[in-house]
């Protein structure tokens, strides 16, 4: 026997009765969301909320897909048909997410969503099914090892969160708040400034930006569940983050800062370090420092922090594609691209970045 997501008996596989499978609509979402929250491998990009606010913004269209038994939902797949820059499109699950894939009260019902997954790919001649899980989904998918997350437990006193720093990184933290004053406030109302500090860290990487509707549409959407903080140094704002709140998780996600904060006054080990102190005084459990290139300066730099890297494990079924996605900052090719877009005039990375972005999912 196994055990659904509520903790219910269910058949193995081998005796499992065939789950009903159908696309989600959104007279579905109610139930849809309490089995998400339900379900141990449930995040807050399973939710509907996330698709709407992808579907308005980005222009993706809904493919969700359920299961059935007995008229009881059983089953979730979120995923969106994401626009190629011309024709060709893709099934992700889930666009502009870190986590994705199945959720189900077994094994079986997984690949029975998955299947009918692939099924709807191939119908619709799309480039490929992109599912970016966290754990195996055990299929005979095409992996990809090019991403980390770093999720850890919460100390129980903001005390604590200094302690349990590596010796550089809380030597930074503490000088950033005992020696340059930086403090940490919260409130929706930085999100301009949070806008403006994220565009201006991507147009460094070289890598268009997402709009403001689309950071204004997350915080109407889910109300507090999206926070805003924001680091100060003399009153002048210096970095900030927009973070998600889930089953007594701190999901810190976009994130931006002012040239040289981190060079002049660790404002980023300052922040991440404040952000978990103010989570533990929330009541909150767990600090998910999201996703990162294992290649990358990001995920170097939270290694750092203290935080250990878990691979995810994304999976790919490919349609008309026939290799894995390669607009990447570590593929070599793509440097002509990014120095371009570095050098590009502010006010024209940020116009372009609301037209290119809906691709780069």
């Amino acid at each position: 026997m196994t055990t659904d997501a509520g903790g219910e008996s269910v058949p193995d596989s081998a005796t499992e009765i065939e789950p009903e499978l159908r696309l989600g609509t959104p007279a579905d979402d109610a139930a849809r969301d309490e089995y998400v929250r339900a379900h141990k491998k449930g995040t807050f990009f399973h939710l509907a909320g996330w698709r709407d606010v992808i579907e308005r913004e980005m222009g993706h269209e809904p493919a969700d897909m359920l299961a059935f038994r007995g008229g009881r939902l059983a089953g979730v797949l979120p995923l969106m048909r994401a626009p190629g820059p011309i024709t060709r499109r893709s099934l992700i699950s889930m666009p502009f997410a870190v986590y994705g894939g199945p959720l189900g009260d077994s094994t079986l019902v997984e690949h029975r969503l998955v299947q009918a997954a692939m099924e709807a790919a191939e119908r619709g001649r799309a480039g490929r099914l992109e599912l970016r899980c966290i754990e195996d989904p055990g299929l005979p998918l095409a992996p990809s090892e090019l991403y980390s997350t770093f999720v850890r437990g919460l100390p129980q006193r903001p005390e604590e969160v200094l302690a349990q720093m590596p010796k550089k990184a809380r030597a930074e933290a503490r000088k950033a708040r005992e020696k340059h004053g930086l403090v940490l406030t919260e409130g929706r109302w930085y999100l301009d400034d949070f806008v403006r500090m994220f565009h201006e860290n991507k147009r460094k990487l070289g890598s268009p930006g997402l709009p403001h509707s689309m950071f204004w549409a997350l915080c109407k959407r889910f109300g507090d569940d999206v926070r805003i903080h924001m680091v100060h140094r003399d009153r002048e704002p210096v970095a900030s983050v927009m973070s998600f709140l889930y089953g007594g998780d701190l999901l810190a996600y976009y994130a931006g800062s002012v040239e040289g904060a981190d060079r002049e006054c660790s404002a980023s080990n300052f922040m991440y370090m404040a952000l978990q102190e103010w989570a533990v005084r929330q009541g909150l459990r767990r600090f998910d420092f999201g996703r990162s290139r294992r290649d990358s300066g990001a995920h170097m730099f939270k290694e750092h922090q203290g935080f250990t890297p878990t691979p995810l494990q994304y999976r790919f079924h490919f349609v008309r594609d026939r290799a894995l996605p390669a607009l990447t900052p570590s593929n070599p090719r793509t440097k002509i691209l990014r120095d371009t877009w570095a050098r590009m005039p502010r006010p024209l990375a940020r116009k372009l970045s609301e037209e290119l972005c809906r691709y780069l999912p």
